[in-house]
């Protein structure tokens, strides 16, 4: 185009208008939905490779037209937001790193630095602080914690920086989202990240070590492929549209980076950014690369829902199931209240300050590809499933019994609740179901009525047991539950079960103990892996690491909080799980009480637990 004597600035304005009216095609597009969308994305990500070269190629040029530094930012901004978006898309690390290099790329370079303040335009404003808040997911989504303080401070001092330059009532809503992570970074404490949440190579079991499942020659074994990760409950710590609940499970699905993949990325600019001032680097990004790490296996796909209405829910689902490959079962995480009116804050309770950062949040998601995520208030169809539960459901809303999980504040019947049954329709395929709810039992009807594959189901205690020492925000919400905590970060879970936490715990005494679970962990999974009672729900889900990492996490769980004193004996603190595992793996075994007794002694809480006589633990420790 330069080449018919077009100037050049115009040329640049033609591929930045075309640009953005290709990422408006895609703002919208589903995250969830397999690789269907795949071809849009590469669509939108060639024409911003086209703009990214250009503009390097002609900096000096552009500059000279009036080109502005922070019009650059915007451009590496899209192409980050485009990474995350696919990796939201695909679940693939790699592409979150991606993203993660043209963020730091921007504030470190300072792209919207004097930019947006010194012209006085809020709207200039307010890219920079989405900038900056999209950064912060990502930074968090990646365990970047050093960042993530750096960008709370940066946050904080461009709203003082604007209340000096605008109207305070202008940028209030920014002051929430500051009130939001600030709250989320005083649950998700670093002593609850002193292990990865991912599945690591170094510290989890390998995959190809894991033990033969004897009990199931000749049948298939299935694979994590898809999960759905959802939570719904009232005033819950959170970030966007990330809650603790779901921000664990998330990392709990996926694999921890072997450091290969971006160790060469970093040597070569990854992006193809250089750490120059003007950001002259290569002449990537370049969509059809391949940005994987040859040493790991493909992350499970994953839909994050955050407060999805109910009938959003069940098409996300009815889309992915249509999608799961022949030797593929998927992963339904459900974490939300079984008591009508717990679902949502009211607007006179301590949620109007979420409800102010959710209102920044979807406006600065506005301008990014989740809308298609976002609550919204639509009606409900009958479904017409000749089962008990479903009637069930709709008595027991009138009188605020936990038969279903609740997915909405207000309105009675299906249009804000899911009950077991409107799960039946889906079970013609594998289904591994977490229930984290005070109602979780009622899906116990599930079992026996599958319409072509038995599920497995997880299910939380009717109540968490009480712990020694919680630390309750205004809300009386603890931080996350109890029953995700045991199956995302098992050691964690039983310190803050105990009253332990990261500044009252010995490091030594921690390193010991979690020698000793990993150790309980792997014969808990030899044991089943071996067992001629096994049924074959289990069985053929024992070989994935991610399904199996769960399961015997859940046996360490059910296991502790059958042992701990104050709810001993006691089924309504106690999680379930159908079909019922081994007898081998029962909280009253042998081996099951000298691994609790161990953990439990090494801390110095054993008196905390009940044992039966002659349970001791070995004087050597391990």
């Amino acid at each position: 185009m330069a080449q018919n004597n077009i100037p050049i600035s115009e040329v640049y304005w033609a591929l930045v208008d075309k640009a953005d009216r290709k990422f408006s095609m895609i703002r919208d597009l589903p995250f969830y939905g397999g690789t269907r969308y795949d071809s849009y994305f590469h669509k939108v990500f060639k024409v911003y490779t086209q703009l990214w070269k250009f503009q390097q190629e002609n900096r000096q040029k552009l500059v000279e037209a009036g080109l502005k530094r922070w019009e650059i930012g915007e451009i590496a901004s899209r192409i980050a937001q485009l990474y995350y978006g696919q990796y939201l898309r695909s679940s693939e690390a790699n592409y979150l790193s991606e993203s993660y290099i043209f963020y730091e790329a921007i504030v470190s370079r300072e792209y919207f630095k004097d930019g947006p303040l010194s012209s006085q335009d809020t709207n200039l404003v307010n890219k920079q602080f989405r900038c900056l808040a999209r950064f912060l997911i990502v930074s968090l989504v990646l365990n970047r914690r050093e960042m993530v303080n750096h960008l709370v401070n940066q946050l904080k001092l461009l709203v003082e920086e604007c209340k000096r330059t605008f109207q305070e009532s202008d940028f209030k809503e920014w002051r929430q989202v500051l009130h939001e992570i600030a709250r989320f970074l005083k649950y998700d404490t670093p002593f609850l990240n002193i292990r990865p949440l991912r599945y690591s190579m170094i510290l989890d079991p390998n995959p190809d070590s894991l033990p033969h499942v004897t009990s199931w020659e000749g049948r298939r074994n299935l694979r994590l492929r898809e999960a759905i990760v959802s939570s719904y409950h009232h005033n819950e710590v959170k970030f966007t549209e990330l809650t603790l609940d779901t921000f664990r499970m998330l990392q709990c699905l996926e694999w921890e980076p072997s450091g290969s993949f971006y160790q060469a990325g970093a040597s070569t600019g990854g992006n193809g950014i250089s750490s120059g001032q003007n950001g002259q680097g290569s002449n990537r990004p370049n969509y059809s690369q391949d940005i994987t790490d040859p040493l790991l296996p493909p992350n499970p796909r994953k839909a994050i829902l955050y407060h999805p209405a109910v009938t959003h829910f069940i098409a996300v689902l009815a889309t992915i199931i249509e999608d799961l490959p022949p030797d593929g079962i998927l992963l339904i995480y459900l974490s939300a209240s079984g008591k009508r009116g717990q679902g949502v804050s009211s607007p006179l309770s301590a949620g109007a300050i979420e409800n102010a950062s959710e209102s920044t949040v979807k406006n600065f998601q506005s301008h990014d590809m989740a809308s298609d995520i976002q609550c919204s208030s639509t009606s409900t169809s009958q479904h017409n499933i000749p089962t008990h539960s479903y009637s069930q459901c709709n008595d027991n809303n009138k009188h605020n019994h936990p038969g279903c999980l609740w997915m909405g504040s207000r309105g009675t019947g299906g249009s804000n609740c899911i009950c077991p049954s409107d799960l039946i329709p889906f079970t013609r395929r594998p289904l591994f179901l977490i229930i984290d709810s005070d109602s979780s039992h009622s899906f116990k009807t599930l079992r026996g009525a599958e319409m072509g594959e038995p599920s497995a189901l997880l299910l939380s205690p009717i109540s968490p047991s009480p712990a020694t020492t919680v630390p309750f925000d205004s809300s009386g919400h603890s931080g996350g539950n109890q029953f995700t905590m045991f199956l995302t970060a098992p050691l964690q879970a039983f310190c803050r079960l105990v009253g332990l936490s990261g500044s009252n715990i010995d490091m030594d005494a921690y390193n010991e103990a979690d020698k000793l679970l990993t150790l309980s962990l792997s014969a808990w999974g030899s044991t089943l892996a071996t067992s001629d009672t096994l049924d074959p729900v289990w069985a053929q889900i024992l070989c994935d690491p991610f399904l199996r990492r769960i399961l015997v996490r859940f046996t360490f769980c059910r296991a502790v909080l059958a042992l701990y004193a104050p709810t001993f004996n006691n089924k309504e603190f106690v999680p379930d799980c159908l079909p019922h595992l081994p007898d081998s793996v029962l909280p009253m075994t042998k081996a099951s009480q000298t691994a609790i007794l161990q953990i439990a002694h090494t801390f110095g809480v054993a008196n905390q637990f009940r044992f039966t006589e002659g349970i001791s633990a070995p004087e050597n420790g391990i």
